[in-house]
């Protein structure tokens, strides 16, 4: 298939990209960075030995806290004034990991971006809602400045705004929206609940920054009447959103291995997993000029996905988010991810797509209390069994077993960005 943005590399003409791409990286990074000179010198790595992919596993890990230690530019490698914009992400500790961009990075992303509207079937012709956080986030920057390289029409509404959300919907008849899959689901609700469906002309749904369930998707889907829904990949550290998507076979985001190098590493270990198993994704860029990372630690869990696709595009793939390495909870001893929870109600049909984990202490032993929206026509009179036999699942499947509440469809609180599924209150107890 011809495309207009995505390069049709073969496996060789890959390989050799990422070489010198990894090559330059190196060197370009020790050469302008005063934090990667530091950090090269002290593992004793000399640009100069580095040749190629084969050669990572020898270079240091660079790791958020790096990038908020060195707070304001902890990464700028090219002179100030070649700087032409700043993005950045939430810090817990008040201090937010702040990237820079040159013209070409700019330039970099909006082509990455291009790709993802071309992979999933975007036409010039398409009008995007673009649904997700302005300002210092990349989310509707990248949105926005990927659309208009594409040469697609963008609504550059931003988050919230409900009532205005639904009057473009139904009045500028965009055919795709862009969102958390968490505001896909709230304004799903809304249009059915205010009986516009038949007003409406989304074909598609571009979602992403949160993990999601698929029954979550299928709901949104199902009440928008959507051709396609698609997972899109990014974070500011690498961009911002675009640097990969779930193409119309739905098998995994192709991501853009031209631009940056994926490992997927044993968390703890930091060594590659087996192919196939899942581990922590790190990153690293290939032609980043203001802010080049090095095997970048993002905490996302994932896998690499062998073979080809059948879309007929040779970018590699990699699953989709399955959660992160420093969202474990531990209940009694016992380590889990919220992605497991999620999928064990995955598999009771009675149950939607909405849950919410609360983590308690009573009389000095933790408790989890696991509350979960019932399907809509599922009647109440279902709950306590319902419950019990959510409960006996989960403890077989995870170990630990949590008291399940059943509630009414809407119950659970609903977003226009990520959904907190946990509350940890065994600290203010």
């Amino acid at each position: 298939m011809a495309y207009r943005f995505i390069p049709n590399l073969t496996p060789e003409d890959l390989a050799a990209t990422q070489d010198e791409g990894l090559c330059w990286t190196v060197s370009h990074a020790y050469a302008n960075s005063p934090f990667y000179r530091q950090r090269l010198n002290e593992t004793g790595i000399d640009p100069a030995a580095i040749r190629g992919v084969k050669d990572i596993t020898s270079l240091p890990f660079t790791t958020a806290s790096d990038l908020k230690d060195g707070y304001p530019f902890p990464l700028l490698s090219v002179p100030q004034e070649k700087v032409v914009r700043v993005h950045a992400s939430s810090g817990t500790t008040g201090k937010r990991k702040v990237l820079t961009y040159t013209q070409r990075d700019i330039d970099v992303w909006k082509n990455m971006f291009a790709r993802c509207y071309e992979l999933i079937g975007c036409t010039v012709s398409d009008r995007m809602q673009i649904c997700v956080g302005y300002g210092l986030w990349t989310a509707g920057a990248g949105f926005q400045l990927g659309c208009e390289h594409f040469g697609a029409m963008a609504v550059p509404v931003g988050p919230g705004l409900l009532d205005i959300q639904v009057q473009l919907l139904c009045d500028l008849k965009p055919t795709v929206l862009c969102s958390t899959a968490s505001m896909a689901l709230l304004m799903a609700e809304e249009v059915e609940k205010r009986g516009l469906t038949d007003q409406i002309a989304l074909k598609r749904v571009i979602f992403g920054a949160e993990a999601h369930t698929p029954k979550m998707r299928e709901r949104f889907e199902q009440i928008l009447g959507l051709e396609s829904s698609h997972d899109i990949s990014g974070m500011t550290e690498v961009y911002g959103p675009g640097a990969g998507i779930e193409c119309a076979a739905r098998n995994g985001i192709h991501y853009w291995a031209d631009r940056y190098i994926v490992e997927i590493l044993d968390p703890e270990t930091l060594t590659p997993v087996a192919p196939g198993e899942v581990g922590e994704l790190v990153i690293t860029t290939l032609c980043k000029e203001a802010s080049p990372l090095i095997r970048y630690r993002t905490r996302d869990l994932t896998r690499l996905l062998p073979g080809t696709c059948e879309c007929g595009c040779s970018m590699p793939r990699h699953d989709k988010i399955l959660g992160r390495s420093d969202d474990m909870i531990i209940v009694r001893g016992v380590n889990i991810y919220p992605g497991q929870i999620a999928e064990a109600l995955q598999d009771f049909k009675e149950l939607s797509s909405e849950y919410q984990i609360r983590l308690f202490r009573k009389e000095g032993r933790d408790h989890m209390l696991v509350s979960v929206e019932r399907e809509k026509g599922v009647s109440a009179d279902m709950d306590q069994n319902l419950g019990q036999a959510v409960s006996e699942y989960m403890q077989k499947h995870l170990l630990v077993r949590p008291h399940v509440n059943i509630v009414d469809p809407g119950d659970l609180p609903r977003t226009f960005a990520k959904t907190k599924r946990v509350i940890d209150e065994r600290n203010s107890a």
